[in-house]
């Protein structure tokens, strides 16, 4: 059986789109899902409790996605096992496309052949109702390649009972999604291109800064950790990143001269998200989530 574990803290307004897109294709007993209301003070609760017994909603006081995570490790029930953000939309035949090439063997091991231990679905974002600038920044970042081929950045992960095991061995980060990323190595990971899940990107320019005056803190902390990690010797191996370097963008204009105008506003991105950054990483402030409703609202 196929577990799919939804931490959610005040997703009410859109955890019901999530459920229903899991339950619609998927045969009875084929998923157990396991929704986590961690923090909640809205109806994220008893909106997942609507969709019947083929959901199982627990609730913890503590507003953490790790410790959500967590919790719903110990009551899922099997693998493969998905971890999903509530505020995507996943379908049931999607999550099967995921599954496929995770096949284990009895014994909970790879199966024989080359070991895929995580998968994740190809992205759509739809870009109705985003601002220009919006839309000017997605199109560079969409072309990047660690974000072609990275696991981060689309709100779902599947992995098998060994890519497990190297997911709960991770300590708790902001850059959850890039972390269990690079996690794996190339040959381990998948983006099942067959697949498909519906991101809600910001709508607003504030909130597409707010993504990412996250996305810049929470990378510092990985790249703290990995150092930290590696000990006084690790500067002679390199951590993997997923970091932009300016000869990802020299070869993205190269390539496509016509993104030249995007580049621009992508740039100005990052430029504002990182000084704004800097306040939280000199003060260790690690725990902050500034989050976007925009991408929330109907």
């Amino acid at each position: 059986m196929t577990s799919i574990v939804i931490p959610a803290h005040n997703e009410g307004q859109v955890i019901g789109r999530l459920l229903d897109a899991l339950l619609t294709g998927s045969d009875p007993g084929e998923v157990d899902i396991v929704v986590v209301c961690n923090g909640c003070t809205d109806d994220t609760a008893q909106v997942a409790a609507l969709r019947g017994p083929a959901v199982r909603v627990l609730e913890s006081p503590v507003p953490s996605k790790h410790a959500a995570l967590r919790l719903g490790d110990e009551h899922a029930r099997g693998f493969p096992r998905l971890y999903v953000d509530a505020d995507v939309v996943l379908a049931g035949p999607d999550v099967r496309k995921l599954t496929a090439p995770l096949a284990s063997a009895p014994d909970g091991g790879p199966a024989d052949g080359p070991a895929v231990l995580a998968t994740a679905p190809e992205r759509e974002l739809p870009m109705d109702g985003c601002a220009w600038r919006v839309r000017a920044y997605y199109r560079v970042w969409q072309q990047l390649p660690s974000v072609r081929e990275g696991l981060f950045g689309r709100g779902v992960i599947a992995v098998s009972a060994a890519g497990y095991a190297r997911l709960a061995a991770l300590p708790p980060l902001m850059a959850d999604d890039l972390a269990a990323s690079l996690a794996f190595a190339p040959h381990e990971r998948l983006v099942v291109r067959t697949a498909l899940v519906r991101v809600l990107p910001p709508r607003t320019w504030a909130d597409l800064i707010r993504r990412r005056i996250r996305a810049a803190t929470s990378t510092t902390q990985l790249e703290q950790h990995q150092r930290e990690a590696a000990g006084p010797d690790g500067a002679e191996q390199p951590a993997p990143s997923a970091r932009t370097g300016k000869a990802d963008l020299v070869a993205l204009l190269r390539a496509r001269p016509g993104l030249l105008p995007a580049m621009a506003v992508f740039l100005a991105a990052a430029v504002v998200a990182r000084r704004k950054s800097r306040k939280a990483v000199s003060s260790q402030d690690f725990g902050t989530w500034l989050r976007d409703e925009s991408s929330r609202q109907a």
